[in-house]
């Protein structure tokens, strides 16, 4: 019944920690991949280029909500442009 895309949490818990992208997170996405024709967008604990790879044929959306906040709270608006564009450089 959904539309636009399906949101799979990358963890149990709460947004804004560590999470460990391991074979069970790939067989979780394997498991959505086949309920729906829909993008797959994953969250909850994304923050490095490394978890975006790891998504890479599995996800078709990283969504670092959490990390962006940090980083504009730390270092500003301006930070955010080249952290997005390091997280999909090839």
């Amino acid at each position: 019944m959904a539309e636009g895309f399906i949101y799979c949490v990358a963890r149990k818990g709460v947004t804004g920690g560590e999470t460990t992208f391991s074979e069970n997170l790939s067989h979780y996405l394997a498991r959505c991949r086949e309920a729906t024709s829909l993008p797959l967008a994953v969250g909850f604990g994304l923050s490095r280029r490394s978890d975006v790879d790891f998504l890479k044929g599995r996800a078709d959306i990283a969504v670092v909500g959490s990390e962006a906040i940090r980083l504009m709270d730390k270092d500003g608006h301006s930070s955010l442009g080249p952290f997005l564009r390091a997280l999909q450089e090839l």
